[in-house]
């Protein structure tokens, strides 16, 4: 029996978005591209991002591993420090995204962690805070969460020696909101569908690029399937795209290898398609290139 669809499901909204965006060819003249890319202050080969992942087997250090072969920045989640430090003794490049705890101690500890053992940023996933179908403050692993206040998100920025990323901006105004308190960046996720009916990343990209300019750096998160829809999202805006579902499986299967090799996959597809769209880099895809439709 089928499985009935939820109504108001993000993902599946967001993946119906993604497949009304068409590509057009500029093959003539075109020339090998490269995916260099640089995001705070370091420089990567693939704008392909690892998601914000937690409690993963074999090991959040597995999958950090991965990353680096595929020389990646690395985003994780939910983990103690202990487990972060074990994560950077890897060598991979990794940005610690943080729980926004009800408790602030908890943050401020984490951020010194990030700090202590070598991150190259830190965060927080702000859309984590509270529950699915109420405005009650979420539990996760069972550590209670609040919405942090404005002024609560200043000091966490100011406190942060890192650049300082928000994962859950999806509006214009929140990425202003962000550039304002001095954020480094933000992640536009709506957390693999926690807000019901969210608009999809990828069609709020040029508005906010456009708002915000260099002074953020931009990251999709969320329904990025392959190279290929890296590469609409890179068209449209952003700086980097971040992968996580596709990476899990792989990495199970194969450990490191595993989620090494999905990376290259998804940056091999993303240079066929800069390949075909007359993009040498990823500072010039011409957003003229794709065709939003309506069937």
């Amino acid at each position: 029996m089928a499985e009935k669809a939820i109504s108001g499901d993000s993902i599946a909204i967001n993946r119906r978005y993604l497949d009304h965006l068409l590509v057009e060819s500029r093959i003539v003249g075109a020339v090998r591209p490269k995916t260099d890319c640089s995001l705070f202050g370091h420089v990567f080969s693939t704008p392909v991002t690892t998601g914000a992942l937690s409690h993963l087997q074999p090991g959040m250090n597995v999958f950090a591993e991965g990353a680096k072969r595929a020389d990646a920045l690395c985003f994780t989640g939910m983990g103690p420090c202990d487990e972060l430090e074990k994560v950077l003794q890897t060598g991979a490049k990794v940005a610690k995204i943080i729980k926004p705890y009800a408790d602030p101690e908890e943050i401020y500890s984490r951020i010194a962690c990030a700090e202590q053992y070598g991150a190259v940023a830190v965060g927080m996933d702000v859309e984590h805070s509270v529950n699915v179908q109420d405005d009650r403050d979420s539990v996760v692993v069972g550590y209670r969460m609040k919405l942090p206040t404005l002024d609560k998100l200043k000091a966490y920025v100011r406190a942060a020696k890192l650049p300082f990323v928000i994962k859950g901006a999806l509006s214009v105004k929140d990425a202003l909101t962000c550039a304002e308190i001095g954020c480094a960046g933000i992640i536009l996720s709506h957390h693999n569908g926690l807000m019901r009916w969210a608009v999809p990343p990828a069609m709020l990209l040029q508005d906010i690029r456009k708002a915000v300019g260099d002074s953020l750096t931009v990251i999709v998160d969320g329904g990025i399937a392959d190279g290929f829809d890296a590469f609409k999202a890179l068209a449209l805006g952003a700086d980097a795209v971040s992968v996580g579902r596709p990476l899990m499986e792989p990495l199970k299967e194969k450990g490191a290898d595993g989620v090494s090799e999905t990376i290259r996959q998804f940056t091999d597809e993303l240079k066929a398609m800069m390949l075909r769209t007359g993009s040498p880099d990823l500072k010039h895809i011409d957003p003229s290139v794709i065709h939003p439709v309506n069937w």
